[in-house]
């Protein structure tokens, strides 16, 4: 009875939200209009921002969920353990490789690693895998080359760090916790998990349909809300005091990180809106401003939260802010 009440809950939350999006798409002008209701420009930024934000995610949520099934229907346990490499340390050059291949951003990744590493995958290979896909992919790669035709020194050194920073925080994190589960996972998962195996024998596809939905509408809550508050936050954000603020590199590379992680754009766009801040901040801003924001973002925030320990999550942000800060001060002093 108490979980058919949590799971009444549950769904009752995803319909508000569903409805809540509904609203807002359909907030213009004319609605207003037609019923007399005044709404200030900054509000009606703040829904153009949450609309684009969304619109810009859900494609590539649905190709991650779907790939994310795709891996529980067809992947074995076993067939990850023959691929993966056995060395803890070694294999984490081929995980970050492996983000090259992945042609998704950062909202597609989290459910296909999180399905790897249900799986079996090991956990620093996951980590590794969710910092260097939305970075090191050919999409973003070609968005970036597009942006910042006329210095290509910053697609080089977004490509480089990325490579390299997906290696160092997922050394980092196997230091902290080793090989440990770090997922949340429901009681239906762990109870579920003989049952959903005989199940999958009648119909593998319909399976990975069964398991895309449920875990769209799962994970889309968490990206309805991590998008509201961004736009929100970047509706009323004063960027020209920000910009008054970048006397120092350091400076303005935390607030270049900062403008990151509360834009929460879609990796394989986010090189263009760097480019229109050139004239404002320095080359070294803009790259920590491209490295950050695919790792780590408030929209992602909301999904690691979702999927894994907020122990786990907490040292993973700080592990994200810290070696990418770091390491781009000192791009700064010896390549910039």
């Amino acid at each position: 009875m108490n979980s058919w009440i949590v799971n009444g809950i549950k769904d009752l939350v995803g319909i508000l939200l569903f409805v809540i999006f509904v609203t807002l798409f359909l907030f213009n002008t004319q609605v207003l209009d037609y019923f007399d209701i005044v709404v200030s420009d900054t509000w009606l930024n703040v829904n153009v921002l949450f609309l684009s934000i969304l619109l810009e995610a859900v494609p590539f949520v649905l190709l991650g969920v779907f790939v994310s099934a795709l891996i529980q229907s067809f992947v074995s346990e076993e067939l990850l353990q023959k691929v993966l490499p056995k060395h803890a340390y070694l294999g984490l050059v081929p995980a970050a490789l492996l983000g090259a291949v992945f042609p998704v951003c950062e909202c597609a990744i989290i459910p296909v690693v999180r399905r790897l590493i249900k799986k079996g995958m090991p956990l620093q290979f996951g980590v590794v895998l969710l910092m260097a896909a939305p970075i090191l992919n050919p999409i973003v790669a070609a968005s970036t080359y597009y942006a910042f035709q006329n210095d290509l020194t910053i697609l080089y050194l977004r490509m480089g760090l990325g490579f390299v920073l997906s290696i160092v925080i997922g050394f980092v994190m196997y230091q902290l916790f080793k090989n440990t589960n770090q997922l949340r996972w429901t009681k239906e998962e762990l109870i579920g998990r003989t049952s959903y195996t005989t199940t999958m024998k009648r119909s593998k596809w319909k399976q990975t349909l069964y398991h895309a939905s449920d875990e769209f509408f799962d994970m889309g809550k968490y990206l309805i809300v991590g998008a509201f508050l961004a736009s929100v936050v970047n509706g009323f954000l004063d960027r020209n005091v920000l910009a008054s603020l970048t006397s120092s590199e350091g400076g303005s590379t935390a607030i270049m990180m900062g403008f990151a992680f509360i834009l929460s754009l879609c990796s394989e766009a986010d090189a263009f809106v760097a480019s229109s801040f050139s004239n404002q901040f320095s080359s070294t801003s803009l790259l920590a401003f491209l490295v950050y924001g695919p790792m780590l973002d408030l929209k992602n925030l909301f999904m690691y939260l979702a999927y894994f320990k907020t122990k786990f999550v907490l040292a993973l942000v700080i592990t994200i802010s810290i070696v990418t800060f770091c390491s781009i001060m000192l791009v700064d002093k010896f390549l910039l």
